[in-house]
């Protein structure tokens, strides 16, 4: 399982207490320590061996930068130390970052500040004037960089187990607002297909009400009460009464002649299937004089539009050995 791996940054002779303690309690979370000293950053042969640790710092998840009283080992643009440079790779990097400075620098941080320009000042607390300049350079950083004050490396640890939990329960939390989230996609997807259904509705509207009429038109009634009626296994669409005659003549199905109607205001249909003869009846108004299929809603539908009724005679000896299969 992967761990979480941080990087110790800092001056090393003044800091190796503290490194120590670190570097155990680092262990103990679970997570993988990145020390230099330890043999962590893989240098080559070619390349200097502070570009290798800053090379490192991109497969870290974590930086703890320890700024205390030492300069350190200068870097190649000599304005930074190598360990300052490291905590700017970070930034840069966007890791996550945690600043700890000596109480003692701190506080004459604010001295140096009150006196920098005063020719001939000298610090107590620092072996170069450089650590003050590295720290107002953190402090103009844009965006949240905390520094933190300590004198022991316990202080650090129980801040870092704090700011660690921290971490986890925002994690925990983000992961049960996960669903959450889902919700919101999927009603920003159906509202943007809304919106390009009313989009396309409107702008057909400019022509008439033609595209209402084709949705209308492919989800008439009577396609599905014929299909259901006749146990048609396909689906049935037609827009004409001249092709929906076309299609029962196709399922065996004629029209009988309008003097043997039974009711005038329907047409009917009967199957040629001698074991079975069945009279379909479909009302005539569902087709406009010009032969075109009105437009009905759904809500608009009357079951009695379509009725089916068994008209079978007995059938003798003869024609009961020639039957064919049942139609519906």
């Amino acid at each position: 399982m992967a761990k979480p791996r941080v990087f110790l940054s800092s001056t090393y002779y003044d800091m190796r207490t503290v490194h120590n303690d670190l570097e155990r309690f680092i262990r103990e979370q679970g997570y993988e320590p990145v020390l230099f000293e330890r043999g962590h950053v893989p240098y080559g042969a070619e390349e200097k061996l502070e570009d290798d640790c800053y090379r490192e710092i991109t497969n870290c998840d974590i930086l703890i930068n320890i700024l205390g009283g030492k300069f350190g080992t200068e870097s190649k643009d000599t304005q930074h130390s190598v360990s300052q440079k490291e905590l700017l790779a970070a930034l840069k990097l966007g890791k996550q970052i945690y600043i700890f400075v000596e109480k003692r620098v701190l506080a004459e941080h604010e001295t140096y500040r009150a006196n920098k320009k005063v020719e001939g000042f000298t610090p107590i607390a620092v072996n170069d004037v450089r650590v003050y300049e590295f720290l107002e350079e953190i402090y103009a950083l844009p965006g949240k960089n905390p520094i933190s004050p300590f004198e022991t490396s316990e202080e650090i640890t129980r801040f870092l187990k704090e700011q660690w939990a921290g971490l986890f329960q925002m994690l925990l939390q983000e992961h049960a607002r996960q669903k959450e989230v889902n919700v919101l996609e999927k009603m920003e997807a159906s509202a943007a297909t809304l919106n390009q259904l009313v989009k396309f509705l409107t702008e057909e509207r400019t022509k008439g009400d033609q595209a209402i009429r084709d949705i209308l038109l492919s989800n008439h009634p009577l396609f599905n009460a014929i299909r259901t009626t006749m146990a048609i296994p396909y689906r049935v669409f037609f827009e004409t009464l001249s092709e929906m005659e076309k299609l029962l003549e196709a399922r065996q199905t004629t029209l009988v002649e309008q003097a043997p109607w039974d009711d005038p205001i329907y047409r009917e249909y009967l199957s040629n299937w001698p074991k079975a003869k069945k009279v379909l009846k479909i009302k005539a108004d569902l087709f406009a004089e010009d032969g075109n299929l009105r437009i009905i809603r759904a809500d608009e539908w009357d079951d009695k539009n379509v009725i089916l009724e068994d008209v079978t005679q007995p059938l003798s000896p003869e024609e009961e050995s020639t039957a064919d299969d049942l139609p519906f």
